[in-house]
């Protein structure tokens, strides 16, 4: 098993304004540079299942595994012999909204897409919750 995590703590935003960002997740194309497009029928609840595109990549089709309204969310991607969970937690703090991404592979070739998938997405979190946060600040 592999796992990293990010966290930001802003004054920039609410829990609230995070959930509307994320449960749309038919506009994140909007404010996330890295896809084409997302799309999701039906609503952003538990075992709900939702269309990605990754710029110059196949369609990924992605589970909701856990939706606590303004609190989390979790989902999951299926590789070939591998999982990949997407976890998003959002905590007031008395210095903020503390926003963590955390991103766990597991899997017998889990180290194969860590390298192909996983890395890359990690190594972008510092930038992508930075950009995550203006958006959600227009909400």
């Amino acid at each position: 098993m592999w796992t990293k995590s990010h966290s930001i703590t802003t004054k920039d935003v609410t829990k609230e304004q995070m959930w509307k960002l994320f449960s749309d997740v038919n506009n994140w194309h909007t404010w996330d540079k890295g896809i084409e497009f997302a799309k999701l029928e039906g609503r952003f609840e538990k075992g709900n299942d939702f269309i990605l595109r990754p710029k110059g990549g196949p369609n990924v089709k992605v589970k909701l595994l856990e939706t606590v309204e303004n609190k989390r969310f979790l989902d999951v991607t299926y590789f070939p012999l591998a999982k990949m969970f997407d976890d998003h937690l959002f905590e007031d703090t008395a210095d903020g909204l503390k926003i963590t991404n955390i991103i766990t592979v597991k899997g017998l070739l889990g180290f194969l897409w860590v390298k192909i998938v996983a890395r890359k997405i990690v190594d972008a979190l510092p930038v992508d919750i930075l950009e995550q946060i203006k958006a959600a600040s227009k909400l």
